[in-house]
């Protein structure tokens, strides 16, 4: 029997957070980290100086180089991999196998004949959980991610909902999405420790895709490749790369990944099933230029970046160009391709000698305001404090 889908969808807006305290005005530090270190070779194509390598899994966008368009190139887009890609998927991208279950008729899918069942496409905003930890004022483990882990980009694939309709449905009681990555897992590790598997609410397939194409070219291996499960709104790791099984489960994944990490707790606390997970994306913004890396000339200056959101489409922006003392209404430019995309926005503004921290707050439809402060927690997940991502710019 094919269950009846609620049309409401579960929201996690990390901004209605309240409380929290935060550091002074804290720009993006230039020169901080180094450019132009290699890249791994599983992600070549990417453009080492346009990038901050962290480590052999982790690349970070540098804040100005997603340019003005509001289409992030893959060539910058931010790398984050729990797991060593399996490079072996790439040999032959059409014989990857997935497996679609909880269905009421559970099925094998190669990628080549996943191409021939179905076609859509979707302009999203990808986003780590953790992007923008490394404003965080305790000491918090993981990358220490700015503004660049985060880019918007067009996925193209098969709709998850075409291929359950196919398969008769889903099955009664199945209340998640679980999906289940293909990486090659450490010897002599239990597997729930480390196997990248997430769980959302089973609705989310209405909007979900198995995607095989990232901004008009083949998904590349750095980036799930050959298919990889997208959920426009949600957090990255929600967007399972290298998916071996789909499958529609009664209860949440009890693996690692899902039952404590990717939780938001408080600093000191353990992750926990009863904490909210990392799932849709809050409101945010950031000026994306200028960066603040070198001094500009004194007068018109173009300040411009990026607002996005999961929940409710962004409305409009503000700019700051006093640390907040005073706020101007932007514009915001570039063709609408969709709500999950991120919207550019530019104001104008006359600048003189000296020193401006230049900031940025977004608005959405349903009237939600970006907040000031982060939200305090352990792990330093979904920072979206616009007082934080200030950029110090002078002025000569």
């Amino acid at each position: 029997m094919k269950t009846k889908i609620d049309s409401r969808r579960r929201r996690f807006l990390v901004s209605s957070a309240a409380g929290s305290a935060a550091a002074g005005l804290a720009g993006f530090a230039p020169g901080a980290l180094a450019r132009g270190k290699p890249v791994p070779g599983y992600a070549t194509g990417k453009d080492a100086d346009r990038l901050i390598v962290h480590s052999n899994n982790t690349m970070e966008t540098v804040r100005d180089a997603v340019g003005t368009s509001g289409v992030t190139g893959t060539d910058v887009l931010f790398v984050r991999n729990n797991l060593a890609p399996p490079e072996s998927a790439m040999a032959n991208p059409d014989a990857w196998e997935v497996e679609l279950q909880g269905v009421t008729n559970p099925r094998k899918f190669t990628v080549g004949e996943l191409k021939s069942l179905g076609l859509a496409s979707v302009a999203m905003v990808l986003q780590c959980s953790g992007n923008g930890r490394g404003f965080f004022g305790h000491k918090v483990g993981g990358t220490q991610w700015k503004t660049g882990a985060a880019g918007s980009v067009f996925f193209a694939g098969v709709p998850v909902k075409t291929l359950v309709d196919m398969q008769g449905g889903v099955r009664q009681g199945m209340r998640y999405m679980t999906s289940t990555g293909g990486e090659v897992l450490p010897s002599g590790v239990d597997p729930k420790r480390v196997r990248v598997e997430r769980s959302v609410p089973w609705t989310e397939m209405e909007n979900a895709i198995l995607a095989w194409e990232l901004n008009g070219d083949p998904l590349p291996l750095a980036h799930g490749g050959p298919l990889r499960v997208v959920i426009p709104g949600y957090f990255g790791v929600n967007n399972v790369k290298y998916v071996k099984t789909l499958a529609f489960t009664e209860n949440e994944t009890d693996t690692r990944i899902q039952s404590s990490s990717y939780r938001m707790r408080g600093i000191g606390q353990k992750g926990a099933p009863s904490q909210p997970s990392m799932w849709q994306m809050n409101l945010k913004s950031y000026v994306t230029g200028p960066s603040g890396e070198s001094p500009v000339k004194a007068g018109m200056v173009q300040v411009h970046g990026v607002a996005f959101s999961g929940a409710s489409s962004v409305k409009g922006v503000e700019v700051s160009v006093d640390g907040g003392k005073s706020w101007k209404e932007a514009t915001l430019y570039g063709p609408l391709v969709g709500p999950y995309a991120w919207r550019t926005f530019v104001l104008p503004v006359k600048l003189g000698p000296g020193k401006h921290m230049i900031t940025s707050r977004a608005i959405g439809f349903d009237g939600a305001v970006q907040p000031e402060l982060r939200v305090e927690n352990e792990r330093g997940y979904g920072h979206n404090g616009w007082r934080d991502h200030a950029v110090e710019v002078t002025v000569a």
